[in-house]
């Protein structure tokens, strides 16, 4: 099997090498472009399975980039790097399109796991699998049914909506505003929607106060866990 080829685009050397270092010992190959103009040109000629993205670039920022990528329709997946206190910098980069994001400092763990998540993801994409599961979750697309625990699970046309989109993008962050956008036209509050995840919760969580499926990414969005 070919390893997952990753594009590093950050500005400062010594988190390309730190990265450099740590991925290659996972059998990733990896890239680097030191600026948004570099990463844009290398992706023009090579193509790459994962770009880890830097928003804080000199010239073209992260979010010129994110934002090009998804109007020329590369579709490979993006996980943010931002500082902490950058939160409107990561929804912005999520709703561009970017599938996740990584707070620095970050720990080495967390970020392969992002990596692996967004890498799965793709293949589940691309594959098209009309059944997902997840721990005791079960969605069948094709049969428009939902079971937990071998459990027929009845939910509302907006619930099964909801859910929809959530495993279609399973193990990705998805924004208040696109949530918004794809099930309620965008004509919505936010305070709607997290009804909507309480109640979705309700039905499918073991315990709803301590969710393990519907993820909470606090001030972002929700995630759906992607096993």
């Amino acid at each position: 099997m070919t390893p997952a080829r990753i594009l590093i685009v950050d500005d400062e050397p010594p988190i390309r090498r730190f990265l450099r270092t740590a991925l290659s010992a996972q059998d990733y190959r990896v890239e680097e472009a030191a600026d948004g103009e570099m990463a844009l040109d290398f992706l023009k000629r090579n193509p790459v399975d994962l770009v880890i993205l830097d928003l804080g670039l000199p010239g073209m920022g992260g979010l010129e980039v994110a934002r090009s990528l998804r109007e020329r329709g590369v579709a490979t997946p993006i996980i943010i790097l931002s500082s902490r206190d950058d939160e409107a910098g990561k929804v912005a980069a999520l709703d561009l399109g970017a599938d996740d994001y990584v707070s620095k400092p970050f720990g080495m763990e967390e970020l392969s796991a992002r990596i692996r998540a967004a890498l799965r993801h793709r293949m589940q994409q691309d594959g098209a699998q009309p059944v997902f599961r997840s721990g005791p979750l079960v969605f069948d697309q094709v049969r428009r049914l939902v079971t937990v625990s071998g459990q027929t699970v009845k939910l509302t046309p907006r619930e099964y909506d909801l859910l929809a989109l959530l495993v279609r993008h399973a193990g990705k962050v998805l924004t208040h505003k696109f949530i918004l956008r794809e099930v309620w036209g965008g004509e919505t509050d936010v305070q709607y929607l997290r009804i909507y995840v309480r109640a979705l919760r309700q039905k499918i969580e073991a315990d709803p106060e301590q969710p393990t499926l519907i993820l909470t990414e606090q001030g972002v969005g929700y995630r759906l866990r992607a096993d």
